[in-house]
């Protein structure tokens, strides 16, 4: 539109038009790091709702959404162990908008289970933080015969491959525990994957499976409920949460150790002050009273780190696993 002929001046609806152009190419132009976050962002938890993982996420979703002033969304996007989550957000966009709670299996198991995962743990992903180590318990169903490792042990002995054992699926802490058990003992259990931990733990609810290797985290309220009966912990010592649970090599099964362990990553790419601005924040809340002390009764250990040192972490855990795998004869599902 042109001037108005009558006062020299540009009808009200030609600036409306010019605002409108320039709102619709203001997503064209990139973001500045130092403005991040602007919107929501995705918090990708590569395991179904209710496992240890998922219940880590949505502790510290929320505290880190009143840091960064936009709201973390937990989604959950499950399969292939952990792999199909892992793998989505290898493949987002660099822009800190999609963030991964990173987990052993896919990261550091995974390599030397399947050639093809669908992703490099250490090309495709920048580090931002380790979060937590998680022990693992050792469950079985009440109605089972079995009230402690040696029991379960001569009772799997005794009907070899008769007793079943849950896992949340190919490459997990959970498969490993149970891998290695059996390498250990010389008994033949069956490994029942799930697509989660969550699937996994219902299993042993049920009665589906005999046995659960899972996250402190996620299964000791059915413990103290009294609808699973806890036999030992996968740690090198006891658990100050848990004093009069026995290690599993305490309770006869020399040489056996898991731990689990957290943390967050992001796509490759991602600018170096995106990544240090979320390592500030969820390192702000892993140390706030509250949320630690959350953590620890759980028996959760929060170790500090950098982004450098979670890529070291890595790159650590994936050659420490690849001998166990080896040597239990871990094969995908």
């Amino acid at each position: 539109m042109g001037h108005d002929v009558r006062t020299g001046k540009r009808p009200i609806a030609g600036w409306c038009f010019a605002l409108v152009t320039l709102a619709a190419a203001a997503p064209c132009v990139a973001q500045p790091p130092d403005a991040y976050p602007l919107k929501p962002i995705r918090f990708i938890v590569p395991f179904a709702p209710g496992g240890g993982t998922d219940v880590l996420a949505r502790i510290v979703a929320p505290r880190m959404s009143e840091r960064l002033g936009r709201q973390v969304v937990v989604e959950n996007r499950a399969g292939a162990g952990g792999n199909l989550g892992t793998e989505f957000v290898a493949k987002a966009a660099p822009d800190g908008y999609t963030i991964l709670l990173a987990y052993i299996g896919p990261i550091s198991v995974a390599p030397s289970i399947d050639p093809k995962p669908g992703f490099d743990p250490v090309r495709d992903f920048r580090g931002v933080s380790l979060m937590a180590t998680i022990p693992l318990v050792l469950v079985v169903h009440p109605s089972m015969p079995a009230d402690s490792v040696q029991k379960l042990v001569a009772l799997a002995r005794s009907q070899p491959g008769k007793l079943t054992y849950g896992s949340a699926g190919g490459g997990t802490a959970q498969q490993l525990a149970g891998e290695l058990f059996k390498l250990l003992t010389g008994t033949k259990i069956v490994g029942v994957p799930y697509r989660g931990g969550a699937p996994a733990s219902l299993a042993v609810l049920t009665g589906e499976v005999d046995l659960l290797f899972t996250g402190a985290l996620g299964v000791f309220p059915h413990v103290k409920a009294g609808r699973l009966r806890a036999l030992a912990v996968t740690t090198a010592k006891r658990l100050a949460s848990a004093p009069h649970l026995p290690t599993v090599a305490e309770a006869g099964v020399k040489g056996f150790e898991v731990v689990s362990w957290n943390g967050i990553l992001v796509p490759a790419g991602t600018p170096s002050a995106i990544v240090e601005k979320l390592h500030g924040t969820v390192t702000g809340v892993l140390k706030s009273p509250e949320i630690e002390e959350r953590l620890r009764m759980q028996g959760l250990e929060v170790p500090a780190s950098t982004p450098g040192y979670f890529e070291q972490f890595i790159k650590d855990e994936t050659a420490k696993w690849a001998k166990v795998v080896r040597a239990a004869g871990i094969k995908a599902d």
